[in-house]
């Protein structure tokens, strides 16, 4: 999937968890590792690479 995409799938998948939890995400778009940051950064989310092309993103609270 292409961006917007991935953070817009992340962002509802935060909202169905309700609460504190990590999210595997994997994703192609080049552009989509500084979208998946930024918008972690913006809802103080921790983002971190596992590898090429996965993303773990770990919400302590919504």
């Amino acid at each position: 999937m292409l961006c917007p995409w991935p953070v817009m799938r992340l962002a509802r998948a935060v909202r169905e968890m309700g609460g504190a939890g990590t999210i595997r995400i994997l994703a192609d778009d080049p552009i989509a590792p500084r979208e998946i940051a930024a918008l972690c950064a913006e809802r103080g989310w921790t983002c971190s690479t596992e590898e090429e092309g996965a993303f773990r993103v770990e919400i302590l609270s919504v």
